[in-house]
């Protein structure tokens, strides 16, 4: 009778298996977190088939590189820095950054109290995904994955005021969106 022990594939097990280059844990590594970055690349490239070709092309980078990776710190949050700057590489080739689109300013603040009941999660992350590309990168950036300013505008190769402007802009246009789907929602449930 053979006994048949399963290796763990912790994620130290998944590294050590890439740093010597086996398929196998490539294949564990990219299905294990293949999901969260693809969301990751969502965030900047709305085209889908896009998102997933730069997320393999990160992954791929991923591989190439991991003996950078010192053990030090989030392994997961290594790689998300790698799929992030892959999806600005991509925004970069295909000169989809167009950061100063004029949009009309929101004169009325929604009601957040009445569109909490209504608004999930996934409602949000669609008006960002909305967002004209310029002011989404920046805005998630910023407010998803922590980035200050300066680093920003060190990425994107513009100036921090740039930044700020299109973080502000991204954040008006989003409270324009909402106040039209509160309007909406007034309307379907009769409140004046």
């Amino acid at each position: 009778m053979k006994v048949f022990i399963q290796k763990s594939t912790t994620e130290e097990s998944l590294i050590a298996g890439c740093k010597r280059q086996k398929a196998s844990a490539q294949k564990a590594l990219f299905d294990k977190y293949s999901g969260r970055m693809l969301s990751i690349c969502c965030r900047y490239i709305k085209d889908r088939l896009e998102a997933e070709g730069t997320m393999v092309t990160a992954f791929v980078k991923i591989f190439e590189r991991i003996d950078q990776y010192s053990g030090e710190g989030n392994f997961e949050g290594w790689m998300k820095r790698i799929m992030v700057n892959e999806s600005l590489m991509y925004l970069r080739r295909n000169k989809n950054m167009a950061l100063s689109i004029d949009i009309e300013e929101a004169y009325d603040n929604p009601n957040f109290e009445r569109l909490e009941d209504h608004l999930e999660a996934n409602d949000l992350l669609k008006l960002i995904s909305e967002l004209p590309v310029g002011y989404r990168t920046v805005f998630n950036l910023y407010a998803i994955e922590g980035y200050s300013h300066k680093e920003i505008g060190e990425q994107l190769e513009i100036s921090e005021n740039t930044s700020k402007s299109q973080l502000s802009r991204a954040r008006t246009l989003l409270q324009k969106r909402l106040a039209e789907m509160e309007q909406n929602i007034q309307l379907s449930h009769g409140i004046k």
